[in-house]
C-alpha cells in the first residue's frame, strides 16, 4: 500500500472514530427520552417481566432517571458533561487525522482509554450493582473503539517506516 493510500485509510478510520465518539456522547443528553423509547421497544411494562432480565433493568434505569429528573433535575448536568467530554476527546483526534505519525501518541492514548473502559466497567459495575450483561455492553464500547484504533496504529507505523 502506498503512503497516500495509507494516509487516506487512516483518515477514514479516524473520521469514523470521531463521529462515533461524538454520537455516543450526544446520546447522553436525552437519556430519559431514549430510555422511554427503549422501554417501549422492549415492552418493559408488560406483565411478567422477571427480576434481573434486560426488560427489568431497562425499566429500573428508566424509572430511576425519571424520578431523579423530577426531584433533582440538576443531576443530569453530570451526563451533560459526559457528552461534552466525548466531543472534546473527539477534537483531540483531529491531530492524528492531520498528521498521524507526529501524533501517534494520541492513538496510543485512545487505545489505553479503550482498555480503561473494560477496567472501569468490571470494577465499578459490581460496586454499583450493574448487571453483568450491561457491563459487557459497556465493555463493547472499549472493544469496538479499539478496533479502528489498532488499524490506525498499524497503518501509522507502516507510514512512519516509509518516510
Amino acid at each position: 500500500m502506498s503512503a497516500p493510500r495509507e494516509l487516506l485509510e487512516i483518515r477514514r478510520w479516524i473520521a469514523f472514530f470521531i463521529i462515533a465518539l461524538v454520537l455516543s456522547g450526544v446520546t447522553a443528553f436525552p437519556l430519559v427520552n431514549e430510555l422511554r423509547m427503549l422501554g417501549d421497544w422492549f415492552r418493559v411494562d408488560a406483565p411478567g417481566v422477571e427480576n434481573g432480565s434486560l426488560q427489568w433493568w431497562l425499566r429500573t434505569v428508566r424509572d430511576g432517571l425519571v424520578e431523579t429528573n423530577v426531584r433533582y433535575p440538576w443531576l443530569a448536568y453530570g451526563t451533560d458533561w459526559l457528552a461534552f467530554a466525548h466531543i472534546v476527546i473527539g477534537v483531540f483526534f483531529i491531530g492524528p487525522y492531520r498528521d498521524p505519525v507526529r501524533n501517534v501518541w494520541i492513538i496510543q492514548s485512545g487505545l489505553i482509554a479503550c482498555a480503561g473502559v473494560l477496567i472501569l466497567a468490571f470494577t465499578a459495575g459490581p460496586i454499583r450493582g450493574i448487571p453483568i450483561y450491561w457491563q459487557l455492553i459497556d465493555c463493547s464500547f472499549g472493544v469496538f473503539g479499539a478496533l479502528p484504533l489498532w488499524r490506525v496504529l498499524a497503518l501509522t507505523k507502516r507510514l512512519e517506516s516509509q518516510s
